[in-house]
């Protein structure tokens, strides 16, 4: 693709067993130099595979003194506005593997023969810490020996290999046939902004990458401002999208400090000019929220936030964590008539009943765009640490 500033190609849906995130508007920016690919992408995830998977498409930890009870009347600003995203990783995720070209002959990728895997990530060759792709670049062709010790992450665990570096007959230089990336780029949808803590909420879901479906480990990342441009309205088999762009690149409103399974968080400028509800809203604690009436606060044109009316058709008692809380049907003819229901962008959009913040929309069935999930509100604040 494009470099993603320029805003002019979009992810396409990808379905992979019939999940498909409903994260954000994804573009992303490919580089390939050295078999180095230097960004990543939103994709789906599959944590907590249960409730009915087969027909869904799915849509850290914040180091914080600010804490609080589940016992404090804690009242949220809600979000339902579009954010751009931009967020790099930690070390260098391996994506794929390339052969090294010598002369007339095509050699296995070093990095593959030496038991690296995809979905490693490495963080030090040759004990020298590895930021991104340009530095692994860097320190691969400038390392004296033809034997480089790669320190890398794997799951939860950190281990040693051993990669014996290969000149290649294209451009000099020297290889390990491996494609990475380093940093991803898209637009979701703000959930809520505590003030007494600073901290926001977003997506109600992990960033992911693309090719592996690792979840992404933050280094560093901000969040925009952005617009919603334009809709590509859902159908049966075909989910929708929202089109959305960057307002201003240089224009930083936030950072991000967590990529969870629960979304994205992190702390706000204090001229961060996000134009929140007016009034905040009291939450809604998980065992009382109910089937019944409901709203969806989303953004779905250049207008900004407007409620939409929905139904919560079931209810998951849930004890643990999960993505998949709650069903929500969207009744709401004007949204069913512009989008066909829940789209990809939406992800993150409020879900309010009886006036009160209960969650957040995470996913949409397939063959049901007016159908899809949300995850409860509790969840996200005990992942942003505003709860215990």
């Amino acid at each position: 693709m494009n470099k993603h500033h320029n805003f002019k190609n979009f992810l396409t849906p990808i379905i992979l067993i019939l999940i498909i995130t409903l994260a954000s508007i994804n573009f992303n920016q490919i580089k390939p130099f050295n078999s180095i690919i230097t960004s990543l992408q939103f994709k789906n995830s599959s944590l907590n595979e249960k409730n009915n998977n087969k027909n869904n498409i799915l849509m850290d930890y914040i180091p914080t003194s600010t804490k609080a009870s589940k016992n404090r009347d804690i009242k949220l600003y809600v979000g339902g506005f579009p954010i751009g995203i931009r967020m790099n990783t930690e070390g260098v995720l391996v994506v794929g593997f390339s052969d090294i070209e010598i002369k007339d002959t095509r050699l296995e990728s070093p990095g593959r023969k030496a038991g690296i895997e995809i979905g490693d990530t490495i963080i030090k060759i040759d004990g020298k810490r590895v930021l991104n792709s340009k530095e692994l670049q860097k320190v691969v062709n400038e390392c004296k020996s033809d034997n480089l010790t790669v320190e890398i992450k794997r799951d939860d665990k950190t281990i040693e290999r051993n990669i014996k570096t290969i000149l290649s007959s294209v451009d000099n230089s020297k290889k390990i046939g491996l494609w990475v990336r380093d940093s991803t780029a898209g637009v979701g949808t703000l959930t809520f902004y505590d003030k007494e803590s600073n901290i926001y909420g977003a997506l109600g879901h992990p960033i992911t990458d693309a090719d592996t479906n690792s979840v992404l480990k933050v280094r560093n990342g901000e969040v925009l401002d952005s617009s919603i441009i334009g809709v590509k309205k859902g159908a049966k088999g075909a989910p929708g999208e929202l089109k959305g762009i960057f307002i201003n690149e240089n224009d930083r409103r936030g950072n991000i400090d967590a990529n969870t399974y629960a979304g994205i968080y992190g702390k706000l400028d204090p001229d961060n000019k996000f134009k929140f509800s007016s009034q905040p809203m009291q939450i809604m604690e998980r065992k009382q929220v109910k089937e019944g009436k409901a709203k969806i606060l989303t953004t779905i044109d250049e207008n900004g936030p407007r409620l939409y009316d929905a139904e919560i058709i079931k209810v998951y008692n849930q004890d643990s964590p999960d993505t998949k809380s709650m069903v929500i049907k969207v009744t709401d003819k004007r949204l069913l008539d512009k989008t066909g229901g829940i789209v990809q962008g939406m992800s993150g959009s409020p879900i309010i009943q009886d006036d009160k913040l209960v969650g957040a929309v995470t996913h949409v069935l397939v063959n049901r765009a007016d159908v899809g999930y949300g995850i409860y509100i509790e969840w996200m604040l005990e992942e942003a640490h505003i709860i215990n």
